[in-house]
C-alpha cells in the first residue's frame, strides 16, 4: 500500500503542476492580446509585441489573471490604467528601452 501511494502521489502533484502550467499559458496569452491592443491603441505605428511582453514579465500573476479577464469582459478603463501603471515599474521602463533601441537598429 504505501508503495502505490509513493508512486500515486508524485503523479498526481505533476498532473497539477501541468494543469497549473497550462493555465498560466493561456492567462498569459490572453493577457499579452489585452495589453497588445492597449499599446496599439496608445502608440498606434509601434511594434507593440515587445513593449507588450515587457508589460506581461513585470506583471504579477494576480495582475495577468485580471488583465486576462478583459479579453472575455472587454477593455475598460480601469484596465488601460492598471496596463499604463504596470508598464512604467523600473522593470517595464528598462525592459521597454531596451527592446526600443534593439528595434531601432541599436
Amino acid at each position: 500500500m504505501r508503495i502505490a501511494r509513493a508512486l500515486i502521489v508524485p503523479a498526481l502533484l505533476a498532473g497539477c503542476t501541468a494543469a497549473n502550467d497550462a493555465a498560466d499559458v493561456i492567462a498569459r496569452e490572453r493577457a499579452k492580446s489585452v495589453v497588445n491592443g492597449v499599446v496599439a491603441d496608445r502608440f498606434p505605428g509601434l511594434n507593440s509585441a515587445p513593449i507588450t511582453d515587457c508589460i506581461i514579465d513585470a506583471a504579477s500573476a494576480g495582475e495577468i489573471v485580471q488583465i486576462a479577464g478583459a479579453s472575455v469582459t472587454g477593455v475598460t478603463q480601469s484596465t488601460v490604467e492598471q496596463v499604463v501603471e504596470i508598464s512604467s515599474r523600473p522593470e517595464a521602463v528598462q525592459c521597454i528601452a531596451e527592446n526600443s533601441i534593439a528595434l531601432l537598429g541599436g
